[in-house]
């Protein structure tokens, strides 16, 4: 009888390792890291942008896989990893090293790690020139202090909030889902200056006034100076008009690059051709 007995001890103390062993997965499911609304941040607290939201911005600036999207403060990785759904390279940057790690996790379970990514870094001190497309959930302040960094990317880039705008550069379209504020800027090209170039009756010059995306000025063109009508500047895309009346109306299309406009104009309802401007230099 006590053989018995310290057989079945000995048994019971052989099998307890494997009943501990058993729930351990779910335990350690149960321990991952989870955030809570509302909790404190390196600079704003944790807030989730609805999903609903985020497709819409996305839809709003044509986001595609021939994007780079770089999400400034990505938390738990939703702008990142909706536009790897969309095909599109993502990165997320996010101070918070428990929040890359769920992020990733997240980017896993959707199948999108080949396209997802997320780094734990810095906001202010991350390298995000290479973007086309910049995503933030960030307070007023924090926009103003990142702005002068997005003004120098390359024009065309667009930057997407929730919520929060820039102050005086006004956004070039808004949304609004289920009473959620969007904002879309789209990074402009630097035209502020005097722009020359040859026509048939001479020498044009073109001279512009930029406040961020919005541009005036006037065209001198044989011998006289025009106000400009309907200028529009979105990205590195320009287009203007200046004339007396429509017959004699020139209009002008065309892309920026640097110091430089090409593109086409015509006069009235003739035909058109191609247009290239240089900027003077300034001394």
């Amino acid at each position: 009888m006590i053989r018995n007995r310290i057989l079945a001890v000995i048994f019971t103390l052989t099998l307890l390792p494997l009943a501990f062993a058993v729930p351990m997965p779910a335990i350690a499911q149960q321990q991952q890291y989870q955030p809570s609304i509302g909790q404190a941040g390196k600079d704003v607290i944790w807030v989730p942008t609805p999903e609903e939201l985020i497709q819409a911005l996305y839809d709003l600036a044509k986001v595609s896989p021939s994007d780079y999207v770089i999400d400034l403060g990505s938390g738990d990785g939703p702008w990142v990893i909706a536009a790897a759904k969309r095909g599109a390279r993502a990165l997320g940057v996010e101070f918070n090293p428990d929040m890359v790690d769920l992020a990733r996790s997240k980017a896993k379970r959707e199948g999108v790690s080949d396209k997802a990514s997320f780094v734990n870094g810095d906001i202010f001190e991350a390298d995000f020139s290479q973007a086309t497309v910049i995503t933030m959930y960030l307070l007023p302040d924090l926009n103003m202090k990142l702005r002068p960094k997005i003004l120098e990317m390359k024009p065309g880039t667009r930057v997407l909030t929730n919520s929060f705008t820039m102050e005086d550069w006004e956004p070039d379209q808004s949304i609004n889902v289920q009473g959620r504020s969007g904002y879309m800027w789209i990074v402009p090209a630097k035209v502020a200056g005097t722009w020359t170039w040859q026509t048939a009756p001479g020498p044009a010059e073109l001279t512009l006034r930029q406040n961020f995306q919005k541009i005036e000025g006037s065209l001198k063109i044989s011998g006289k100076d025009l106000p400009l009508k309907n200028a529009k500047l979105e990205g590195a895309r320009i287009s203007f008009a200046a004339g007396e009346n429509q017959a004699s109306t020139h209009e002008y299309a065309g892309t920026v690059n640097g110091n430089t406009i090409s593109g086409t104009t015509r006069i009235g309802t003739g035909p058109e051709a191609k247009w290239t401007a240089d900027r003077r230099a300034t001394r």
